[in-house]
């Protein structure tokens, strides 16, 4: 499916909206809107979506992020809390370890979202170590250098300003700090593509409508992971941040793509 605004002159004060042309200044409100709508609906959703495949994407992140007792760990655009109750368990699991001495922050925009994420955490006995921050990537309300960890989980293609939300990351993260980035590509294999492409644009919005009540936004998913940038558009954007050791998984046909950046 091509963008159909990649042939539109390009403003400065505007950005896409999956393929709309927007004002910066609209973006961010567009996008609280649509999670809004199905932050009730939106755990029930990827597992629909992603016929569960998320949950393997997300445990391969939690892999990479290797969990450490002591380690400060900050969830960008965390949503739900997928990552960090992810990142608890296993260090839970692993030698019985004593999760209330870790420090985790679920740093979402959306205050409906992190709603859901701290009804999650109390169902899921989750009751000390988690912070729930309301804030935008672009502006964490977090001292420099406060995280060892930082992840963003389907969430980077939604900021406004991704030159500003990387600025933030490397901001907050210590010396030797780890982002990671787990995010849909637009880089699938050709085998996969014609078939992806259709489930996306078709199957999704059809699922979105009937069980979220809510087409546009899962229209606007199959659009925004369109307007994202290739793997390799990625990596250089991290780069001049600041990143190092910059690395790059692919993951069921290029459907999704772990970035790994360091602080050095």
């Amino acid at each position: 499916m091509k963008n159909p605004s990649t042939n539109d002159p390009i403003r400065k004060d505007e950005i896409n909206f999956g393929f709309r042309r927007v004002g910066k200044n609209e973006h961010a409100g567009l996008v609280s809107s649509l999670f809004k709508s199905v932050a009730g609906r939106y755990d029930l959703m990827n597992d629909l979506m992603s016929g569960g495949l998320h949950r393997l994407w997300k445990q391969s992140l939690i892999n990479w992020v290797n969990p450490q007792p002591g380690m400060r760990l900050v969830d960008v655009a965390g949503g739900t809390g997928d990552i960090t109750f992810r990142f608890l368990n296993q260090l839970e699991n692993a030698s019985n370890n004593d999760v209330k001495a870790t420090q985790t922050i679920i740093c979402d925009p959306n205050k409906e979202m992190l709603r859901v994420a701290q009804k999650r955490a109390i169902n899921m006995g989750y009751l000390y170590g988690i912070e729930f921050v309301q804030a935008p990537a672009e502006g964490l309300p977090l001292c420099d250098r406060s995280a060892d960890v930082c992840t963003i989980s389907f969430g980077l293609r939604n900021v406004t300003d991704r030159t500003a939300g990387l600025a933030e990351i490397f901001r907050i993260l210590d010396f030797g700090g780890h982002f990671i980035c787990l995010e849909f590509s637009p880089a699938v294999a050709p085998f996969l593509a014609p078939l992806y492409d259709t489930y996306s644009t078709r199957v999704i919005p059809w699922l979105g409508k009937h069980v979220a009540g809510n087409k546009e936004a899962y229209q606007y998913l199959a659009e925004s992971i369109r307007c994202f940038p290739e793997p390799t558009a990625l990596t250089e954007e991290m780069q001049k941040t600041g990143f190092g050791n910059i690395q790059c998984q692919m993951m069921s046909g290029g459907i999704v793509a772990i970035h790994s950046g360091w602080r050095l």
